[in-house]
């Protein structure tokens, strides 16, 4: 049997033979197909290719949350792309069905790891210098280090100054654990007053202070 040509192989994203209705449901489900398999969150740019041009991306998941509005998970918008996320209310089944402890915690960050990384949210790229000026504290390399292998920050470009500083960015990652469709959506903290005496707690966004037992300076 002959192998079909190239462009019978291609894929169909117009579906121009299907009526608007039946093409319109064919898109909903190329969309959360899409995103139920992958484990992160779909960029946009990869689902506008699974839909026709004249599609509105933005009107068809609004269908589909629509659809989802019963379901125990929904459609969300966060670390840049679309994901599936369970609602908090079935968050005790969850963790009664995978024998989870009752709350599961972010990362246990120290009150300096965690100061750095609100200033760094809003006031990327970043040098440590200007993070330890931020937070009125020095911000070691070792706490850094750790945000790093956190996978919470990562390296930004070289900072323009003299020697040439590495600078830092949050991450995807960061994005994601906070639950944050992009840095724009981070609350508005006037001034971010952050330094010791000034700020009682960090942001609520944010992890809060160590469990007892953890040490408060390491990394300094």
């Amino acid at each position: 049997m002959a192998e079909p040509p190239p462009e019978a192989r291609l894929f169909d994203a117009e579906l121009a033979e299907l009526p608007h209705e039946l093409r319109w449901r064919e898109w909903m489900g190329r969309v959360e197909a899409a995103v139920f398999a992958s484990a992160e969150p779909t960029p946009r740019a990869a689902l506008a290719r699974l839909v026709g041009a004249d599609c509105v991306l933005d009107d068809l998941i609004a269908d589909i949350r629509d659809e989802l509005k019963g379901r125990p998970y929904d459609l969300v918008l966060v670390a840049g792309g679309y994901h599936h996320r369970t609602r908090p209310r079935f968050a005790a089944a969850i963790r009664a069905a995978a024998n989870l402890p009752d709350r599961v915690r972010p990362p246990d960050l120290t009150r300096l790891e965690t100061m750095a990384l609100a200033a760094l949210a809003y006031r990327q790229p970043a040098t440590r210098a200007a993070l330890s000026l931020t937070v009125g504290r020095d911000v070691s390399r070792d706490a850094l280090a750790r945000l790093r292998r956190l996978g919470l920050i990562g390296a930004g470009p070289r900072a323009p100054l003299p020697g040439a500083p590495m600078t830092y960015v949050t991450t995807a990652k960061f994005l994601s654990l906070f639950g944050l469709a992009s840095l724009h959506d981070l609350p508005e903290i006037e001034g971010l007053a952050l330094r010791d005496g000034e700020a009682a707690t960090p942001p609520e966004w944010l992890p809060g202070d160590p469990p007892d037992g953890v040490d408060d300076s390491s990394g300094d």
